[in-house]
């Protein structure tokens, strides 16, 4: 349903505050005139689904004390806004607070080094066909994991190659069966486990012509980069408890100033729009997402703060000072180990070096600098760089300016570096 032009939109979002928060409330109120069942507020304990939590508390307060608060905690959130976000559920959840974290795995699985091994052998003793579809692509994880010859069954529990039954899905558990959150999802098309794709680059007799998706089958065999843990961390997790609560309408505080996609899909279906889900469906009514501030914009976001004098995450006062005096501050919460934008400037793990040092080494130290040094590499089509004068990649992450920040372009000066700006060990051991 076609609902205004990219145009249109354009004067929505000049619009004045007041306007936009009546057309909120519009917005939400018809929502819950629809609701069935239960609603949900989707929060992250960032400001904007903050600002969404307060309008609904402020104007529909018979709602508000039996709509479900849902924060997303993925295990890898910031530190401040996890404080935040817990302490806000107290005091305005009313007891209607929940966290929705990573589910668990319900079998024992092998890790990545293990499948790699599984496959190898079956390579070597001309036994692949068994786990291959006809045209070359892995029938399944499962299937492959299955062919596994008990001397190597044995040999991964010695050395502890085995995810057990009730694994938490983390972010680490996330990175071995995927691959790195890198360059973003419009980058990362494929989405299935690490091992799938190796086959289906080895042995898939799909052929393309399309010169672009060569280059990025070419980067994907160089770099593992995957895009699923935004699923596995996030929306199962949060459908899950959808499901539980028995929720048939959320709201979201997601705006069309974002991305061109959210744009596209604010004009495309508006602020109300019908899905399915398998627990609504039982009872043949649809399953609603609302997003009453889609056209509003950050200077509105704080405009509204400022004016209710609300609290919010002391993340968003954060961030660093540059050569020229100039504070940056940092603009979205969020997963802290998410490297989609490392194309562009000032991005997500440039600024958690500057401002969450700890945080960021670990990150980096535990794989994510091997494949952002891989991908450099396979984007620069030849072309010497730094990464060419040092031999591993501890040196280069003490190499000052820091080269990790962006693979588009090397930075050449950085007169920031902050040692350590927080004492919080993040909940990110490799058992999750």
């Amino acid at each position: 349903m076609m609902y205004i032009s990219y145009k249109d939109l354009e004067k929505e979002q000049k619009r004045d505050l007041d306007y936009k928060i009546n057309e909120a409330k519009k917005a939400i109120q018809k929502a819950y005139s629809v609701c069935k069942h239960r609603a949900a507020i989707a929060f992250s304990g960032g400001k904007d689904s903050l600002v969404l939590w307060h309008i609904i508390r402020t104007y529909f307060p018979e709602y508000a004390e039996k709509t479900v608060i849902i924060y997303g905690n993925t295990g890898v959130e910031y530190p401040e806004c996890l404080k935040f976000a817990r302490q806000l559920g107290k005091e305005w959840g009313k007891g209607c607070f929940y966290e929705a974290c990573p589910l668990k795995t319900d079998c024992p699985s092998y890790k990545y080094k293990a499948q790699q091994q599984i496959l190898q052998y079956l390579i070597d003793n001309q036994l692949v066909e068994q786990v291959l579809k006809e045209d070359g692509k892995l029938k399944s994880t499962a299937a492959l994991e299955t062919a596994c010859p008990e001397h190597l069954r044995v040999k991964f529990e010695q050395e502890n190659l085995i995810w057990p039954e009730g694994t938490r899905k983390s972010y680490w558990w996330c990175v071995d069966q995927y691959g790195w959150p890198l360059l973003g999802k419009s980058f990362s098309k494929l989405k299935a486990h690490r091992i799938n794709i190796d086959c289906f680059l080895r042995f898939s007799k799909s052929e393309s012509e399309d010169p672009k998706l060569l280059a990025y089958y070419e980067i994907l065999r160089q770099v593992k980069i995957s895009q699923a843990c935004c699923d596995t961390l996030k929306k199962e997790p949060s459908e899950r408890l959808q499901a539980e609560l028995d929720v048939d309408v959320i709201f979201k505080g997601l705006m069309a100033s974002e991305s061109r996609s959210r744009q596209t899909n604010f004009i495309s279906r508006g602020y109300l729009f019908e899905s399915h889900r398998p627990h609504t469906d039982k009872y043949g009514h649809p399953f609603w997402h609302c997003n009453p501030i889609s056209i509003w914009t950050d200077d509105d976001i704080w405009v509204y703060i400022r004016r209710y004098n609300l609290p919010y995450s002391s993340l968003y006062d954060m961030g660093w000072t540059d050569s020229e005096g100039k504070f940056h501050k940092i603009k979205r919460n969020g997963c802290m180990g998410c490297g989609t934008d490392l194309l562009y400037p000032n991005n997500h793990m440039a600024m958690l070096r500057r401002t969450h040092n700890k945080q960021w080494q670990v990150f980096m130290r535990k794989g994510m600098a091997d494949e952002i040094r891989k991908l450099q590499v396979a984007k620069r089509n030849g072309l010497l760089s730094l990464f060419d004068v040092f031999e591993t990649t501890e040196e280069l992450l003490d190499t000052r300016p820091c080269i990790f920040d962006r693979i588009d372009k090397l930075v050449l000066k950085d007169t920031t570096w902050v040692e350590e700006e927080t004492d919080f060990d993040p909940d990110i051991d490799e058992e999750g």
